[in-house]
C-alpha cells in the first residue's frame, strides 16, 4: 500500500467529517477528493517545475527602473570611453545579483563588473599585477583597482596587461593607519583606508610616495618585531626566510610572516597563523610606523583621491572611527561583500552620507575562505554614485597636473600626466603619438568625457600648448 501524504490525510479527514454531517454523497466525496488531490499535486509540480526552470535560466530578470537605466548609461559611457557601445534603444534588464547587462539586442552588452579591492605580489598578494589583470579578465571584470598595501608600484605593470585585455584600471592603494581615540578609555586599533586616483595618479605624487615610503619602512621594523615575539614563544623564524617570501623590494607584512610559519611547520595553514598568533592584538602582533588615520584621509583628499574605509566590520569601534574619518573628509566605506550587503554598515553609510562600495580583497591565496575576484556584486546605482563623486575630484586633479606642465613644460612634468595613462605603443616600443599635445589629448580622452574636458577648460590649455609648439623625445618618456 502506498504512503499517504499529510496533505492527503488532511483532505480525507475533512471529507469524512462531511459524511458524518450528511452533506455529500459517496460519489460527490470521491470527485471532491480527486479534485483536491489533483489540485494540490498540480500546484506542487507546477511550483517545482517553475523553480527548476528559473534555476536553469540562472535567475529571473527584472526590468530596470528609470534610475537604474540612467545609472547604467552613465557608467557604461565612462567604462567604454574609447568604444561606447550603441545601446540607446536596447531593452535593459538586471540580474538578481545586480550585475547589469543589456538584453533583447542582437549583441548582448558585457556586464559592468567593478572590482575595487585587490592585491598583487607588490604587497601581500600571490599573483603578479599582470597575472592579476589576466585573471580579472577571465572572471569578467571590466574595471579593476589594484590596491596594494602602502605601494602603487604594481600599477604600471597592471596597466600594460590591461591594454592587452581591454580592462580599465583605477590606480589605487590601501594605506595602513592607526586610529587613536580621543578618550582615555578607548584603545588604538589599525585602520585601512583605500585611495582611488585618476589616470594621472596623485596630484602631488612625490608627497604621497614619501608618505607611503615611511609606512613601508615601518613594515620592515614591524615584521622583525613579530619574528622576535614568535622566537620568544618558542616558534623560531629567520628574517631571511620572511624577506625571501616577500620578494625583492617588497615591504613584508603579516601574510609573509604567516607563510614563513607554515613553511617552518609551526602552524598548519595561514588561517591558523592569524587566529593563534598574528591577529590584531595577538601574542605575536606588532605595529609599525603607521600614520594617524585622519592624516591619511586628509592627504588622499588633498592629492585628488577618493578615500574609502576598508572592511569596517573588522573594527572594534566602527561608529567612532567612521564619524571621525567623515570629519576628515572620508568619501565612503565598504558595505558590499561577496556574501551580500551588510545592513548595519549600509545604515552607517546613510547616516554619515557616505558612498556604499565594496570589493573582494583578493589575494589569490586559494581555498574556500577567500572571495573570488569580481565576486562582489555592486549595484549599478552604487557605482554611479561613486563615479559622480569621484569624477569631479579626478578631473580637478588632472587639471592641476596638466596646469603644472603648461607653466613648466619639462619632461618630468609630462611624465606626471602620463604616469598611469594607457598610451598606445608601436611594435618597436615607441609611442604612435609624436607631440606633447597629442600625448595629453590621448591621455585625457581615456579618462574624461568631452563635456568634462570642456567644463575644466582643457581646450584653453591645449591652445597654450599649441602656441608653445615643439615635440618631445617620446621614446624617453614611455
Amino acid at each position: 500500500m502506498k504512503d499517504i501524504s499529510n496533505s492527503s490525510l488532511g483532505i480525507c479527514h475533512g471529507l469524512y467529517r462531511s459524511i458524518d454531517r450528511g452533506q455529500n454523497t459517496k460519489v460527490e466525496i470521491f470527485l471532491e477528493f480527486r479534485r483536491q488531490m489533483m489540485g494540490t499535486n498540480g500546484n506542487n509540480n507546477h511550483s517545482k517545475n517553475k523553480k527548476k526552470k528559473n534555476n536553469k535560466r540562472g535567475g529571473t530578470k527584472k526590468r530596470m527602473t528609470v534610475e537604474q537605466s540612467l545609472a547604467y548609461k552613465s557608467v557604461s559611457e565612462w567604462v567604454y570611453l574609447d568604444n561606447i557601445p550603441s545601446s540607446a534603444n536596447s531593452a535593459i534588464a538586471i540580474d538578481d545579483d545586480f550585475k547589469v547587462k543589456l538584453v533583447h539586442t542582437k549583441v548582448s552588452a558585457e556586464k559592468l563588473v567593478f572590482e575595487l579591492h585587490s592585491h598583487s605580489i607588490c604587497s601581500d598578494g600571490f599573483l603578479s599585477p599582470s597575472k592579476l589583470v589576466e585573471r580579472a579578465h577571465q572572471y569578467g571584470v571590466k574595471v579593476l583597482s589594484l590596491t596594494d598595501h602602502d605601494t602603487m608600484a604594481g600599477i604600471p605593470q597592471a596597466l600594460e596587461a590591461a591594454r592587452r585585455v581591454g580592462i580599465k584600471i583605477i590606480p589605487g592603494v590601501e594605506i595602513s593607519t592607526i586610529f587613536t581615540p580621543r578618550t582615555e578609555s578607548g584603545s588604538e586599533e589599525p585602520v585601512h583606508v583605500l585611495a582611488y586616483y585618476s589616470c594621472c595618479g596623485p596630484a602631488n605624487f612625490q608627497k604621497v610616495d614619501e608618505f607611503l615610503g615611511n609606512i613601508r619602512e615601518g613594515r620592515y621594523l614591524r615584521a622583525k618585531n613579530m619574528i622576535s615575539k614568535l622566537n620568544k614563544l618558542k616558534l623560531p623564524l629567520r628574517w631571511e626566510n620572511v624577506e625571501k617570501i616577500a620578494g625583492d623590494g617588497v615591504a613584508p607584512g603579516r601574510l609573509h610572516v604567516a607563510r614563513a610559519m607554515v613553511e617552518a611547520g609551526h602552524v598548519e595553514n595561514l588561517k591558523q597563523a592569524f587566529s593563534r598568533y598574528l591577529y590584531d592584538g595577538g601574542p605575536a602582533y606588532s605595529t609599525g610606523s603607521e600614520p594617524d588615520a585622519e592624516v591619511a584621509v586628509k592627504l588622499i583628499c588633498e592629492t585628488g583621491g577618493v578615500a574609502v574605509l576598508a572592511h569596517p566590520w573588522a573594527l572594534k569601534n566602527p561608529v567612532a572611527i567612521i564619524r571621525r574619518l567623515k570629519e576628515a573628509g572620508l568619501h565612503g566605506l565598504e558595505v558590499y561583500r561577496s556574501d551580500g550587503k551588510l545592513a548595519a554598515f549600509s545604515d552607517l553609510a546613510e547616516t554619515y552620507d557616505l558612498l556604499k562600495l565594496g570589493g573582494s580583497d583578493y589575494h589569490a591565496r586559494g581555498g574556500n575562505s577567500e572571495s573570488a575576484l569580481g565576486s562582489v556584486s555592486l549595484p549599478v546605482v552604487a557605482v554611479h554614485e561613486f563615479l559622480k563623486v569621484a569624477r569631479p575630484i579626478w578631473c580637478g586633479a588632472i587639471k592641476n597636473t596638466v596646469d603644472r606642465y603648461v607653466s613648466d613644460p619639462t619632461e618630468s612634468n609630462l611624465q606626471h600626466i602620463l604616469r598611469y595613462a594607457k598610451i598606445k605603443l608601436a611594435k618597436n616600443g615607441v609611442t604612435l603619438l609624436n607631440h606633447n599635445v597629442e600625448l595629453i589629448r590621448e591621455c585625457l580622452s581615456q579618462w574624461l568625457t568631452d563635456e568634462e574636458q570642456k567644463n575644466a577648460n582643457f581646450e584653453v590649455i591645449r591652445d597654450v600648448l599649441e602656441n608653445q609648439g615643439g615635440g618631445c623625445d617620446c621614446e624617453a618618456i614611455i
